[in-house]
């Protein structure tokens, strides 16, 4: 950077002696920038002899881009200076959780912190934080997160749940966990690789001990997709039954567009609000922090 400084300046001044009184540095400093510049480049930028100082062919064509990008350097610096507008606190979660439970809330969050505005980064993949991908983290795991500052939001539970336009079209309610077999059973990927993980074998071989009927279970799903948020979509449109956390499906089961079609459940995880200590932003996280906890 200095070395492109160095060379504006002498380029738009016309000498390395104005340009050294212009950046506080000796001439001879100027032209060592310069000269590290030109090794850079692989040629000459100035003539030097004659004086006065002459761009060559090469100075010609780097001058005006270099000149336009410091332009634009400083106009966006005095742009975001002159703006007063507050950065957004940035803040990832996975993606079913950011999709259907924080989203459809932050209407609340903005009435009631106007002046903090958010940035929603949903991802399954683990950000680092440590290295300012986002300044605040919702993890979903088993156990809380080491290193950092944490706080529990909530944890979920696992039902099979469906659309009560699936149970009208067949006509029979649902009694037991043998009836649920007459239906497509919706099933997503699970990355985590935890094998107690809330799927439908973990349901199923618990729900086999409650109910004889349920024997010589088929388990070549019906449904199956890589990304909770379909299966949750296909479940929605009354495609199957899912295992779906009720955390997740809080809206829907709330409004009665998804419900529980039998109350044998699975234990989930934790949502964890994940943070470095002694973050710059650390009001606006604890802030975000008591919203979510006391959210609806």
């Amino acid at each position: 950077m200095r070395s492109l400084q160095a060379f504006e300046a002498a380029a738009r001044l016309g000498s390395f002696k104005a340009a050294a009184a212009e950046l506080h540095v000796t001439p001879t400093a100027v032209s060592h920038q310069i000269r590290l510049l030109e090794e850079t480049c692989g040629q000459r930028l100035f003539q030097r002899h004659p004086l006065p100082l002459v761009l060559t062919g090469a100075g010609v064509r780097l001058y005006p881009a270099l000149r336009n990008g410091f332009d634009a350097l400083v106009g966006a610096v005095a742009s975001v200076a002159g703006s007063g507008a507050p950065a957004p606190l940035r803040v990832t979660s996975p993606n079913a959780f950011a999709s259907r439970w924080l989203v459809p809330r932050l209407p609340a969050w903005r009435e009631r912190y106007p002046d903090i505005p958010l940035e929603i980064i949903g991802t399954d993949a683990i950000l680092d934080l440590r290295s300012g991908d986002a300044d605040v983290a919702i993890r979903y795991a088993r156990t809380m997160p080491a290193g950092f500052v944490v706080q529990e939001i909530c944890r979920d539970t696992f039902f099979p749940v469906c659309s009560p336009a699936l149970l009208a079209r067949d006509g029979r309610a649902i009694e037991r966990a043998s009836d649920l077999l007459r239906f497509p059973l919706i099933h997503f990927d699970w990355t985590s690789r935890d094998a107690q993980a809330p799927t439908w074998r973990q349901w199923l071989a618990i729900a086999g001990m409650v109910d004889p009927s349920l024997t010589a279970i088929d388990m070549a799903w019906a449904l199956s997709f890589r990304e909770e948020l379909h299966a949750i979509d296909a479940v929605v449109a009354g495609q199957g039954i899912a295992i779906c956390s009720d955390v997740v499906v809080s809206h829907e089961l709330k409004c009665g567009t998804l419900i529980k079609a039998l109350p044998l459940s699975l234990p989930g995880y934790g949502f964890y609000l994940v943070s470095m200590a002694h973050h710059v932003r650390q009001a606006d996280i604890e802030a975000f922090a008591a919203w979510m906890g006391a959210a609806d």
